[in-house]
């Protein structure tokens, strides 16, 4: 089912002020006009692989999240928030238009070569070209993967004024890579050339990011910061916070690559570098990313903008195993089951928290199910943006500012075209979950009730057979043929050319 927007009493009212007042000499009346208020700057950050319980305020106690902890104590933070999909590419695709992967145009990482991936199409909806067309600065900064320079799915092709970063995701596997993209051109880093590791990359687009906060302090502006950030490899020239750790782990278990994992004439981009101390560097990622925020923080109290910016944080999926990580030393999944690239909660449930001075009740919290495509019409609502086509997303702008009227999902539907082919819903506190899909369209339903079980342990299908065969029914009507990524076995063939981005 899809959700179509409508406007509702939730709306934020920008208004013109006027007061009246009686002059001081003559008895004269005269009329004073308030400058129309600014609309909201808003910027949204997106770690990369990073755990629904990385952060101290979701109850992380090994690492450092100092400024996270204090963004969730002065704005709201979200225990039911959902990503778009369990990995990159098609969890950015349902956050940036709107519509789940049964929906969404990306639901895979397609690959290219040599570089990029399936581009978005261009007759697509996004959050860019609404922001765009409400009078926004746009600006992405960080990892794409939505399609390579000059195709349809080129971020200045998707509503963004200015792109620096990784433009692929395969590129993006290396911290220390020989180039990085700004808009369509090459931007060549010193002293790495994939042989050597001088320039850090994440840090270069960090400081670009900062830089277009200065650059638009007078307009309003939307930043999308997708960081590369804690995703494998694993790398940080930070030795004095990863030296912290260390003292604080103990001796650790080192990660040894393959040939090809090691910067040098053998290395291969996809893999990832061998690393002594795994568990100490994942934390010293996590721990740069919250002070990239504190940074980002401090740029728009510098600038004046504090009060009038939203900002958002979230992952893009459950945390990885990848490269030595050990998500299980750190609790990063918060017990929820599976990792990246599962459909269990652990790996499609996210931290989410948003910081909205004035706004929203600072230290508030919500048990608001919720998703990634409910942030297109959320924006939408905030910024009273009229043209918002059909979508599958539910403003969640009443949560956001203490409202009795939230509407609720009826259901929330995932698909992954990977490992067989996988797909879940939720409804309410049952969540079902099919695998190996791709054979058997048939596959039975692992059936969970989430509020007795939240760890998805217990299958009760035998014992609730209405429920199964309901969420069959939500399952069957929700997904839609994409040939480029299809889900079943020779679904859609015939129809694959309809689907390829020209």
């Amino acid at each position: 089912m899809k959700y179509s927007w409508k406007n509702s009493a939730t709306q934020i009212v920008l208004a013109i002020s006027a007061g009246l007042f009686l002059a001081s000499c003559g008895g004269e009346t005269k009329t004073e006009t308030a400058e129309e208020v600014k609309k909201p700057n808003i910027i949204y950050i997106l770690a990369d692989d990073m755990g629904y319980a990385d952060i101290g305020a979701y109850g992380q106690d090994k690492i450092e999240t100092p400024n996270l902890d204090a963004m969730a104590k002065s704005g709201i933070k979200f225990l039911n928030h959902y990503t778009g999909s369990t990995v990159c590419a098609p969890s950015r695709s349902a956050l940036l238009t709107g519509l789940h992967t049964g929906h969404t145009p990306i639901r895979g990482n397609k690959e290219y070569q040599p570089e990029g991936q399936q581009a978005m199409p261009d007759s697509v909806f996004t959050i860019g070209k609404m922001m765009q067309d409400a009078g926004y600065i746009t600006g992405t900064f960080g990892k794409w993967g939505l399609g390579f320079v000059g195709t349809t799915g080129d971020p200045l092709n998707q509503g963004m004024d200015y792109f620096y970063g990784y433009n692929c995701q395969r590129q993006a596997h290396r911290y220390y890579p020989d180039y990085l993209w700004e808009n369509d051109k090459k931007v060549i880093l010193d002293g790495n050339g994939w042989q050597h590791k001088q320039t850090y990359a994440q840090d270069v687009i960090h400081e670009k990011t900062l830089a277009f906060i200065d650059e638009n302090k007078d307009k309003p502006f939307f930043m999308y910061v997708p960081l590369v950030a804690p995703h494998a490899e694993l790398a940080t020239p930070d030795t004095a916070t990863v030296n912290k750790y260390r003292k604080r782990y103990g001796s650790e278990k080192p990660y040894i690559g393959k040939t090809g994992a090691d910067y040098g004439d053998d290395l291969v981009i996809g893999m990832y570098q061998s690393q002594e101390y795994p568990r100490a560097t994942y934390a010293t990622m996590v721990e740069t990313i919250d002070r990239y925020v504190g940074e980002i923080m401090a740029k728009l109290e510098e600038n004046g903008l504090a009060e009038n910016t939203i900002i958002m944080f979230a992952s893009d999926n459950g945390p990885h195993r990848e490269g030595g990580n050990d998500p299980d030393f750190f609790d990063s999944n918060n017990g929820f089951r599976g990792y990246k690239r599962d459909l269990y909660d652990g790996g499609i449930r996210t931290a989410f928290m948003v910081k909205w001075p004035g706004k929203i009740k600072a230290g508030a919290q919500t048990d608001h199910v919720s998703a990634f495509w409910d942030l297109l019409p959320t924006l939408a609502d905030i910024i009273d943006y009229e043209n918002l086509p059909s979508v599958d997303g539910v403003s969640f702008l009443p949560t956001l500012l203490g409202e009795s009227t939230q509407p609720q999902h009826d259901f929330l539907y995932w698909e992954f075209v990977e490992q067989g082919g996988k797909q879940a819903v939720r409804k309410g506190d049952w969540k079902g979950v099919k695998l190996k899909v791709r054979d058997n369209k048939n596959a039975p339903l692992e059936l969970y009730n989430l509020k007795n079980d939240p760890g998805e342990t217990n299958n009760v299908a035998d014992q609730h057979p209405e429920m199964v065969q309901e969420l069959e029914n939500l399952i069957q009507s929700s997904h839609t043929t994409n040939p480029i990524f299809p889900l079943f076995k020779n679904e859609g063939e015939e129809d694959k050319d309809l689907f390829l981005v020209k």
